[in-house]
C-alpha cells in the first residue's frame, strides 16, 4: 500500500491542474463588468461571455469522461490542461468581446476535461476507502479557488488591471504539466478497438447548447412567447430525446443508459442537481449581495466570503479524513445535505441590514453542508460502478451538476431582476427628486443597468440596497425545494461499504479472471471435458 506522501506525489499534478482551472474561472468574475466596458461590449455580449464557457464545460464533460474509458487517460488530462491554458492566455490578449467569447469556449472545453479526468485518475490510483481524505483535499482546494477567486481577482484588477487575471494561472498550469509528466502513472484502457459515438456527441452538443441558450436568454434577449423561444425550447427537447435513443443502440454510448439502472448513480445525479444549484448560486449571488445590498467593494466582498471558504474547505477536508479512517459515509452525507438545506433556508432570509455575524453563520452552515456532500457524491458513485464505466459515471454526476447549476442560477437571476425592479419601484413610488444627482440616479435605475451603489445619493441608495437584499433572498427560495429533494435522494442511496481496492486493481483482477476462464475453456476443449459451475460457486468437470 502506498504511503500518503507517495499518493500525494502521484496526484500532485492533478491537484494543481484542478486548482488552476477553477481559479482561472472565478478570478475573472469580479472584473467582468470592467472587461466588458473596456472592450466596448454590450449586455448581450456580457451574458455570452459567461454562457459560452458554461456551455462548453457542460457539453464536453461527459465526452471527456467517455474518452477516459477508451483512450490514454494521462494524455487526455494533459490535452485538456493545454487547451484550457491556451484559451486562458489568448483571452488575456482579447481585442474585442467576440474574441473573448470564442476563447472562453476553448477554456470551457478544457475545464470540462479537467473536471472529469481528475476524478477518474484519482479513482484509478486510490481505493474508495482511502479516497475520501484525498478527495476531501481536492474538494477543499476547489472550494478555496471557487470562493477565494473573486477576492484575488478584485485585488489583481485594482493593482495590475483586468488582463493580469488571465495570466495569473499560467505558472501553475506549467507546473501542473511538469508534475503530470513525471509523477502521474495510469493504466491504459483495455479496449482493443476504440469506437467513438460521434452521432451522440453531435446530438448532445446541439441539444444541451440549445437548452442552455433558451434558459439563459429567454425573457431578456427574446420573449418567452416568441418564435425564437419556441424553436429553441421544442428543438432542444427533440434533439435530447434523439440523443437518448441513440445512446440505447450505439456500441460505446457517451452516456450509457445502463448507468441509470444503478440506484446509487440515479439518486446521486438527483442529489448533485440540488447541490449544483446551491453551489453555483452562492458563488454568483454572494458577490452581488455584498456589493449591491451592502455597498462593499469587490475586494471587500471577497473578504466577506471567508466564512463560506472556511466552512466548505474545513468540512471537505475533515469529513474526507473521517470517511477514510472509519469507512462510514452515509451519516456524514445526510448531515451535509441537511446543513445545506438549513443554509439555503437561512440565505433566503437575508436583508440588506442583516448583521454580518448572522450572514457569516449562514455562509458557514451552507459551506459546511456543501463540503460534506459534493466530493462524496462522486466517491460513492465510483464505489458502486464497474471500473469499465468509471469515466462515464464520474463525468455524468458532474455533467448534471453543471447543467442544473446553470439553469438554476439563470432562473434565480431572472427572479432577482424582476423582484429588484418591483422593490425599487415600490420604494421610490412616492419619492420626489430634489437635486440633479437624484434625477440622474433615477434615470440610471430606469435604464435597467446594474447600479454603481457608491455613486447613488443616500436618499436613493438605501432603497436600492434594500431591494437587492430582498431580491437575492427571494432568489434563494428557489433552491429550498431542490435542497429538500437532495436530502431525500441521499437518504435512499444504498449504504454500500467502501471498497479497499482501487479501480486499476479491479480492472487487473477482471482481466486475470477472464484469462483464467479462457485458459480453462481451452484446456476443456483439448481434454474433452467441460467445467460446470454449481450453486454455491463450486466447480466440477464433466467428461463429454
Amino acid at each position: 500500500m502506498r504511503s500518503a506522501r507517495e499518493v500525494f506525489t502521484a496526484i500532485s499534478g492533478l491537484i494543481v491542474g484542478m486548482f488552476v482551472a477553477v481559479l482561472s474561472g472565478t478570478v475573472v468574475s469580479t472584473s467582468l463588468p470592467v472587461i466588458i466596458a473596456d472592450l466596448g461590449g454590450t449586455q448581450a455580449q456580457y451574458t455570452w461571455v459567461i454562457t459560452a464557457s458554461l456551455l462548453a464545460t457542460a457539453v464536453s464533460t461527459p465526452i471527456w469522461g467517455k474518452l477516459a474509458d477508451l483512450l490514454d487517460r494521462k494524455v487526455l488530462v494533459q490535452l485538456s490542461l493545454v487547451l484550457f491554458t491556451a484559451g486562458t492566455v489568448i483571452a488575456g490578449f482579447s481585442t474585442d468581446t467576440n474574441m473573448l467569447i470564442a476563447v472562453r469556449v476553448v477554456q470551457g472545453i478544457g475545464v470540462g476535461g479537467l473536471m472529469s479526468l481528475v476524478m477518474v485518475a484519482v479513482a484509478l490510483i486510490i481505493s474508495p476507502r482511502e479516497r475520501g481524505k484525498y478527495m476531501g483535499v481536492v474538494g477543499g482546494i476547489m472550494a478555496f479557488a471557487t470562493i477565494g477567486g473573486p477576492l484575488l481577482g478584485g485585488l489583481i484588477t485594482d493593482v495590475w488591471g483586468w488582463r493580469a487575471n488571465f495570466f495569473v494561472g499560467v505558472p501553475f498550469a506549467v507546473l501542473a504539466l511538469v508534475l503530470l509528466q513525471f509523477t502521474l502513472h495510469l493504466p491504459k484502457p483495455q479496449n482493443a478497438k476504440v469506437s467513438i459515438d460521434y452521432l451522440g456527441i453531435a446530438l448532445l452538443a446541439v441539444g444541451v447548447s440549445a437548452l442552455l441558450i433558451w434558459v439563459s436568454m429567454g425573457g431578456s434577449q427574446f420573449d418567452w412567447d416568441s418564435s425564437t423561444s419556441w424553436v429553441l425550447g421544442i428543438g432542444s427537447a427533440l434533439v435530447i430525446v434523439a440523443f437518448v435513443v441513440v445512446e440505447f443502440i450505439v456500441k460505446e454510448p457517451i452516456v450509457p443508459m445502463s448507468l441509470f439502472r444503478n440506484r446509487t448513480f440515479t439518486l446521486s445525479v438527483i442529489a448533485s442537481i440540488a447541490i449544483g444549484v446551491s453551489m453555483f448560486a452562492t458563488s454568483v449571488f454572494l458577490a452581488q449581495y455584498f456589493q449591491l445590498a451592502r455597498g462593499a467593494t469587490p475586494t471587500e466582498s471577497g473578504l466577506m466570503t471567508i466564512p463560506m471558504i472556511v466552512g466548505q474547505m474545513g468540512a471537505s477536508i475533515i469529513i474526507g479524513q473521517l470517511v477514510s479512517r472509519f469507512g462510514k459515509w452515509k451519516g456524514w452525507m445526510m448531515l451535509g445535505s441537511v446543513l445545506a438545506l438549513i443554509g439555503v433556508v437561512l440565505m433566503s432570509t437575508l436583508h440588506y441590514d442583516t448583521p454580518f455575524v448572522l450572514v457569516a453563520a449562514f455562509m458557514f452552515v451552507l459551506g459546511a453542508g456543501l463540503g460534506m456532500v459534493m466530493q462524496n457524491l462522486t466517491l460513492i458513485v465510483q464505489n458502486d460502478t464497474p471500473p469499465q464505466q468509471l469515466g462515464a459515471a464520474s463525468s455524468g454526476v458532474n455533467f448534471f451538476r453543471t447543467i442544473a447549476g446553470t439553469i438554476g442560477v439563470t432562473i434565480m437571476g431572472s427572479i432577482l431582476a424582476t423582484n429588484v425592479g418591483t422593490y425599487i419601484k415600490d420604494g421610490l413610488g412616492a419619492f420626489v427628486p430634489k437635486s440633479p444627482g437624484e434625477i440622474e440616479a433615477l434615470k440610471s435605475l430606469g435604464s435597467g443597468n446594474v447600479p454603481d451603489i457608491s455613486t447613488l445619493p443616500d436618499s436613493i441608495r438605501r432603497v436600492v440596497e434594500s431591494a437587492y437584499g430582498l431580491g437575492i433572498a427571494d432568489a434563494f427560495i428557489v433552491a429550498v425545494p431542490l435542497a429538500v429533494i437532495g436530502v431525500i435522494a441521499i437518504a435512499f442511496i444504498r449504504n454500500k461499504p467502501l471498497s479497499t481496492k482501487n479501480s486499476a486493481e479491479q480492472l487487473r483482477e477482471q482481466a486475470e479472471g477472464s484469462a483464467i476462464e479462457v485458459a480453462g475453456a481451452e484446456v476443456g476443449a483439448s481434454t474433452g471435458s467441460i467445467r460446470v459451475v454449481e450453486d454455491g460457486g463450486r466447480v466440477r468437470e464433466q467428461v463429454r
